[in-house]
């Protein structure tokens, strides 16, 4: 049987313990999630929820791990931190600059990895976009962004514009990627076939600074934030001419089923999961 505690620490002890560590985290479905993984692959772990405090990061992964931790999940805000804790870190992982895996290696040192990238390429190829050649529009230069740039020019788009409100953060990243940087505000007239919504307004039911125009035409629009009937973001690029739009809840899954390959060295459907979770079952 498969126990995972949804607030913290109802662990077996006979278990490989796994946990997902942000602040706030109490909204995190990865719980749920790698329980579905493990059912499906015939596994047993536990994993949890860990609400670390802000500027105490550090000091919670250090106490989990000496409670036996083998791996975790890094959310918002503590991609940069990960970052810095872990011992080593994935080719990928140092690109984006961020850690949203850690896995417990057998010398006893900790693997840092970006699993964000390949999981939102991974869900944008199950809903048909064809991202070789494409115009590709990002907006917001967060730290969700940096972990999913590398992933997508490796598509080999036509071009990938990011577009944040200030021009600053962007153009940090245009010096380390082969995008192009654009203001927000600046968009208008500008024509895309995919706009990624990588700003965290739709937490807030907020839409990002752009023209709406740049929507008319677009054959996806993509929010990484999930919520279940849609987000702000959706509807009001469904309303202003595009063609398709999707929350994130598909690259949540399929990055985590990337992290759990990491942790179990078992590749779980992620697809088969993501089915479950739309139904809510």
């Amino acid at each position: 049987m498969l126990i995972f505690d949804f607030n913290h620490f109802n662990i077996s002890a006979s278990m490989d313990h796994y946990t997902v560590i942000g602040n706030p985290v109490e909204h995190s479905r990865s719980p749920a999630m790698h329980a579905r993984f493990a059912e499906l692959a015939g596994d047993h772990i536990s994993y949890d929820r860990t609400l670390a405090p802000l500027g105490g990061f550090a000091e919670t992964l250090n106490t989990l791990v000496a409670g036996g931790l083998k791996g975790a999940n890094v959310t918002v805000p503590f991609k940069e931190e990960a970052f810095t804790w872990a011992s080593r870190l994935t080719p990928r992982a140092k690109l984006a600059g961020a850690v949203n895996t850690l896995a417990l290696q057998a010398d006893g040192s900790w693997l840092g990895d970006n699993t964000d990238g390949v999981g939102l390429v991974a869900d944008l190829k199950r809903l048909g976009a064809e991202l070789g050649g494409s115009r590709i529009l990002v907006l917001g230069a967060g730290g969700a962004t940096r972990g999913i740039l590398g992933p997508l020019l490796d598509e080999a788009p036509q071009s990938l514009t990011l577009a944040n409100r200030t021009l600053g953060k962007a153009q940090a990243l245009a010096e380390i990627f082969a995008i192009e940087v654009a203001a927000m505000d600046g968009l208008a007239g500008r024509h895309f076939d995919i706009i990624l919504n990588a700003t965290a307004a739709s937490l807030t039911e907020e839409l990002p600074p752009v023209s709406p125009g740049i929507f008319a035409g677009a054959s996806l629009a993509y929010d990484l934030v999930y919520k279940p009937g849609g987000t702000a973001f959706e509807r009001w690029a469904l309303d202003n001419g595009c063609k398709n739009s999707s929350d994130g809840l598909g690259m949540l899954v399929a990055q985590g089923a990337e992290s759990f390959r990491l942790w179990r060295g078992i590749e779980p459907d992620w697809q088969q999961v993501l089915v479950q979770m739309k139904e809510g079952a």
